[in-house]
């Protein structure tokens, strides 16, 4: 027992520091696309992906593209991406994110796992603007529903503030991530645009759309069925 709970820390310290590693905007770039791409895929099977009726309700969307899940005794999870929010117009320009946890159990295994968080008050805004929080805990979070409709949702459902899914092995469906923690990704942040990146002023829709994030809040806005916004050439800041 005492063997699985210093793993388990061990374990927990390594995702932490996975968490702060550097980023660069080659990295950022490659993020954006791939996240725009899954996010394209996965509602491009109306039957199978997030209701419309929650997305076009929803406040803010996050996509964590292939979060690399591994267990053995002591299970954890680390993932990188993004999230971008409603403003009065358009989405946002994307806020980089990090998603990790550990948990322990009997596994051996491991998985590439795609992820996506919707946020649907503006409660969820004000926790992405913190300086990081774990669903369940912080927020109430569960597993969302899949299809055309919503109406199938319980309770439980209805009233959380984060609904939850993946993508695993090409399979969608809602997900529990209770005890995940979720962090912004500074780095990345930086790295697109430049030194100081103020996260309010990023998803409060003050920071003009860089043109690489354009495809990610595109594929978002159709989503949604809301209006695209322009985007606005601006100088971003060199990769750290």
């Amino acid at each position: 027992m005492r063997k699985q709970a210093a793993l388990y820390l061990l374990l927990t310290l390594a995702l932490s520091l996975s968490a702060r590693a550097g980023s660069t905007r080659e990295d950022d770039i490659h993020r954006i696309q791939d996240s725009a791409q899954i996010f394209h895929e996965i509602m491009g099977t109306p039957d199978k992906a997030i209701p419309q009726d929650l997305l076009e309700s929803a406040q803010c969307i996050a996509i964590i593209p292939s979060e690399m899940k591994f267990a053995f005794v002591v299970g954890g999870n680390y993932g990188k991406g993004l999230v971008t929010c409603r403003g009065v117009k358009s989405w946002s320009a994307p806020v980089f994110l990090t998603v990790s946890g550990g948990s322990l159990g009997f596994q051996i295994g491991g998985s590439s796992t795609d992820l996506i968080l919707v946020f649907r008050g503006r409660r969820g805004l004000q926790k992405l603007l913190s300086d990081k929080f774990k669903i369940g805990g912080d927020a109430s979070a569960a597993a969302g529903p899949v299809g055309r409709s919503a109406a199938a949702g319980t309770d439980v459902t209805l009233h959380a503030e984060i609904l939850t899914y993946s993508r695993s092995r090409g399979v969608f469906a809602g997900i529990s991530l209770s005890g995940a923690v979720v962090q912004p990704d500074d780095t990345g942040n930086a790295a697109l645009y430049g030194r100081p990146a103020n996260t309010e002023d990023i998803l409060s829709g003050k920071t003009a759309i860089p043109p690489d994030a354009m495809v990610l809040v595109e594929a978002v806005s159709k989503a949604t069925r809301t209006p695209a916004p322009a985007s606005v050439p601006q100088q971003t800041g060199k990769a750290l």
